[in-house]
């Protein structure tokens, strides 16, 4: 499994190679250029993917009212009623609880290969972009930290109902979640950070592309 593993980031470090031999080709030899390239191709590759899990991620945030009305309900007097009447709400709302993680699983073992992928990438010369003097160390000026934890929360926001019943964990999870990613960036190569950010930012245009796409959609209907 191991060697499937280093296959992948193998193949994932010679592919942002490719990227950079194109940043080349078109006059601008930068390795940042070729991490932004590489990040749109692969969010538009993975979209499919994406699709599904925010689908179903708006699907359950929508839910959230009338589930927590039968938490409320059943949840200290009749825990099996109130699995039933879970069970209930989601067949007949089309929703299926398990289909937001299932892409995600999915995407796991890429993520984890870009991951070190890019971590571990052995630049030629001092890879410059920018502000950051090289793209192998942390940004100097905290600036693409602050941009990949602000990019998480508008993109946790987006999927989120603005109904005051919202879940108090999804609350909880839309500001301690961009922290953390802000947090541990503060330590981590630039290269990587900037993937994040940029990943975060395709997220958000995809995310928006598809909540307008379904706004059209009901309005035809």
């Amino acid at each position: 499994m191991g060697d499937i593993f280093d296959l992948l980031i193998g193949f994932l470090q010679s592919f942002l190679t490719v990227f950079y031999q194109l940043s080349s080709s078109i006059g601008i030899p930068n390795y940042g250029v070729a991490i932004i390239l590489m990040t749109i191709v692969i969010k538009v590759l993975l979209y499919p993917l994406t699709v599904k899990q925010v689908k179903s991620m708006k699907a359950m945030q929508d839910l959230q009212p009338k589930m927590k009305k039968i938490q409320d309900k059943y949840g200290k007097k009749d825990p099996q009623r109130m699995q039933q009447e879970m069970a209930a709400l989601y067949k007949d709302a089309g929703v299926n609880p398990l289909a937001g993680c299932l892409p995600l699983l999915a995407q796991m073992p890429l993520l984890i290969g870009i991951f070190y992928a890019i971590r571990d990438y052995t630049y030629l010369g001092t890879p410059s972009f920018l502000w950051i003097h090289n793209l192998s160390e942390a940004d100097p000026l905290y600036i693409l930290p602050i941009i990949s934890a602000v990019t998480i929360y508008i993109q946790q926001k987006q999927t989120m109902t603005t109904n005051s019943d919202m879940n108090q964990q999804a609350k909880i999870m839309l500001y301690m979640m961009p922290l953390f990613i802000g947090y541990i960036s503060l330590s981590f190569p630039a290269g990587l950070v900037l993937y994040w950010a940029m990943s975060n930012v395709m997220q958000i245009v995809q995310q928006w592309w598809m909540y307008r796409s379904d706004e059209g959609k009901k309005k035809e209907a």
